[in-house]
């Protein structure tokens, strides 16, 4: 039977943890309810009386943390943390061995962040669903670069009532079917038939990608386009770290220039990291590092206003980078492309690395590429990343399907266990 587990603060919700398990028994789940409640029994809601399969003192421990210390110390932040780091370790471990098919949880602020926590730790696919009553805002903190399902719980979580009763209904109903989804085709899935490429794109480089997937396609593999603003790069990251890709054409590395200079596209300092502690094949090139993006022109920030400045659309105001922030990004790339543990190759387009940034367009500036290249160079010397300078532009069709081919003949190798 497939199993549901739920992640709660049963020191204030064990009502509602409650009703929900009766109503997953009732749609034909088994349930696991694990405790993250920091509360001690004298301070407990006396609706809290309800037994926990998993118990707070068993989630602090597994933090490595003493629940009686937690809450002796009256630091709700930290105790919040801890329990979080807690119930992560154990949702995984649930996972690992096969007694995980969902999870759901419901609650304020502070539960939703625990619950959260271990929800982005689970692979993408896994069923995840979280009622809350910060789904109404902005989610992104809780979700993250995860598949999260929100729910809005449109009242407090608080006793069940005529919303309450519709709104959590509704959710162990989800939880429940989804459940016995994953547990019936999960393995089929975790065996998928076509080896999966991730690839990253922008308008200013979607020729480019175009031709690669179209090569990718016709050499067998199944490409996952993810547009690079940001949460576009952290679930290529995700998707890397939970094992679920054979490859990346990181084609558009343009979060790398939203994060150096302040654009509000950045994917964090964690890009272009997952694949190679992973050990997965990376082809790598330099899409739209000539940009750092900002919303409509009057919200770019007043220090950049006397710089070169293109309003791609009423929504998306465009800044070139310059000599000395693109020989910052080359070094960036290298460094973190030199620690990867699998085979990578970095292909640098000579004639330009985004569509404005062809002959005769606004973003041309060969200083600024050279600069960026020659830091690249030198930031590569001496380790396993081999670059390939090419006499093309980012979008020429040769340019795209040489990296796709490149990134064939490395997952080839490493399916054989061959130095490519």
């Amino acid at each position: 039977m497939a199993t549901v587990v739920l992640v709660g603060t049963l020191d204030t919700k064990g009502a509602e943890y409650a009703w929900l398990r009766e109503r997953l028994r009732e749609y034909g789940s088994d349930t696991l309810l694990i405790d993250t409640g920091i509360l001690p029994p004298p301070d407990r809601s006396p609706a809290a009386d309800v037994s926990a399969d998993v118990s707070a003192e068993a989630v602090a421990r597994a933090a490595g943390h003493d629940l009686a210390k937690l809450r002796a110390a009256g630091e709700r932040g930290a105790a919040v943390a801890a329990m979080a780091d807690g119930v992560t370790e154990v949702v995984l471990d649930l996972h690992r061995r096969g007694r995980l098919h969902a999870v759901l949880a419901a609650g304020g602020s502070g539960g939703s962040s625990i619950a959260a926590q271990a929800m982005r730790a689970l692979p993408i696919g896994v069923p995840k669903v979280l009622v809350s009553t910060m789904a109404g805002g902005d989610v992104s903190p809780y979700v993250g670069s995860s598949d999260i399902t929100l729910m809005y719980s449109v009242v407090d979580i608080s006793g069940i009532n005529a919303v309450s009763r519709q709104v959590l209904g509704n959710a162990a109903a989800a939880a429940s079917g989804m459940a016995r989804r994953y547990e019936r085709n999960h393995d089929e899935l975790a065996g998928r038939g076509r080896k999966v490429v991730a690839a990253t794109m922008f308008g200013v480089t979607t020729p480019a990608i175009d031709a690669a997937r179209a090569r990718l396609d016709e050499l067998g593999y199944e490409v996952l386009v993810f547009h690079a603003t940001g949460s576009g790069g952290r679930a290529v990251e995700k998707l890397a770290s939970d094992g679920l890709l054979d490859g990346v054409l990181d084609l558009t590395t343009t979060e790398l220039a939203d994060e150096l200079v302040g654009g509000v596209l950045s994917a964090g300092p964690e890009r272009l990291t997952a694949a190679g502690r992973a050990g997965i094949p990376q082809v790598v090139a330099p899409g739209a590092l000539d940009m750092v993006n900002f919303g409509p022109e009057a919200t770019v920030p007043p220090r950049f206003r006397e710089r070169t400045l293109l309003v791609h659309n009423p929504t998306v105001t465009l800044m070139r980078t310059t000599a000395e922030e693109m020989a910052a990004l080359g070094a960036t790339l290298g460094h973190r492309l030199s620690a990867a543990r699998g085979p990578v190759e970095f292909f640098w387009p000579l004639r330009g690395v985004s569509a404005v940034d062809a002959e005769g367009g606004p973003f041309r500036d060969t200083e600024a590429d050279e600069a960026g290249l020659g830091a690249l160079r030198t930031a590569v010397r001496g380790s396993g990343v081999r670059l390939h300078e090419m006499d093309a532009h980012i979008n020429d069709a040769g340019f795209a399907v040489a990296m796709a081919d490149r990134l064939h003949e490395l997952i080839a190798a490493r399916v054989c266990g061959r130095t490519p």
